[in-house]
């Protein structure tokens, strides 16, 4: 996963409308609800299948960090789906994305302008056609750069364009060197 997959990930997860399962066994018994098998929880947790067979029954109650780290991952990202499906489809259709964000811009201007790529933290919100490119490349498996192009062509056109009114001769913006950020949608 890349920074920008992260992000939609943080995204979605403050949408939840309830919170995941906390313990132990509620998080392996709702694991197996969505896998159906200890074998398929066994494989996406990276332990054997009478580990989660023990974790289940309450055998075994503390796992090793990392695989504490594993499960909750495999929850969180299997938790409230359909909330998720809602909120991406009224940032789609309706409310578009806020992205945060710190990192290096870098664009081609005409000459006698400046080009240099600098820090910027900018706040800016993009319409919905930019979260609609967005999800649709993540779902089809669009590599990192692939979204952090998205997002920069979103920043040309809303922020370093202004909608078409000023600096309409800058190309290729390209996000480098993120410092952080987070989406809101």
């Amino acid at each position: 996963m890349g920074e920008i997959d992260d992000a939609i990930e943080r995204a979605d997860q403050e949408a939840f409308t309830r919170n995941p399962p906390k313990t132990l066994k509620g998080q392996i018994n709702f694991l197996l609800k969505q896998l159906k098998t200890t074998r398929a929880v066994a494989a996406e947790l990276g332990v054997s299948q009478r580990s989660v067979e023990r974790y289940r029954k309450g055998e075994r109650k503390r796992p090793p960090k990392e695989i504490q780290q594993r499960i909750d991952t495999a929850v969180r990202s299997r938790w409230q789906p359909q909330v998720r499906r809602r909120r991406r489809k009224e940032a789609e259709t309706r409310r578009g994305i806020t992205v945060e964000t710190r990192a290096r811009f870098g664009y081609t201007a005409p000459i006698g302008t400046t080009d240099d790529g600098r820090f910027r933290r900018l706040t800016v919100h993009l319409p919905p056609a930019y979260a609609q490119q967005l999800f649709d490349a993540r779902e089809a498996g669009a590599t990192d750069r692939q979204l952090r192009q998205i997002i920069a062509d979103g920043f040309r056109t809303t922020y370093f364009q202004d909608g078409g009114t000023r600096a309409t001769d800058l190309s290729d913006v390209a996000i480098n060197d993120i410092d952080y950020i987070d989406l809101d949608y």
